[in-house]
């Protein structure tokens, strides 16, 4: 039986257990310079690695990619330029092109911040209904961390 697992937790993202695969929400320019992303790139050094896959993807299929993955961080791409809002419907496209490749990597452990609600502004209650509906059909636990 397929059943996605939704869990909300307070602690610390960076300190999940590593069969985790992260999730965050990064603009299309890769600016990664406020919020969550700071400690993202931080972290994995993302934002080159990032920009280079956005580029080789639109010179190659003409479009902006709207999921990166590098190494075990999904980079949903859900506004143009860093200091653009995202929508509810660019933050679902990004998260059905997650859910594609988390199916095509069987990628069976997700944790993320409340994607979308920090400084991008989105009510995390419509945001967590869109991803349990993303989701639903989907082999995987989703957990989400606040401090």
């Amino acid at each position: 039986m397929i059943m996605m697992i939704l869990k909300e937790e307070k602690r610390n993202l960076f300190e999940v257990d590593n069969k985790y695969y992260l999730a965050h929400c990064i603009s299309e320019d890769c600016a990664m310079g406020a919020g969550i992303a700071v400690d993202f790139n931080k972290r994995f050094r993302l934002q080159n690695r990032v920009k280079n896959i956005i580029s080789e993807h639109y010179n190659t299929v003409g479009e902006i990619p709207k999921c990166v993955l590098v190494d075990k961080v999904y980079n949903l791409i859900t506004k143009q330029k860093y200091w653009h809002k995202p929508t509810y419907e660019s933050l679902t496209q990004s998260l059905l092109c997650m859910k594609d490749m988390i199916e095509f990597n069987k990628t069976k452990y997700l944790a993320m911040p409340k994607i979308g609600c920090g400084l991008d502004k989105l009510q995390w209650s419509k945001v967590r209904e869109i991803i349990c509906d993303v989701f639903k059909d989907v082999d995987i636990e989703i957990l989400v961390c606040y401090l």
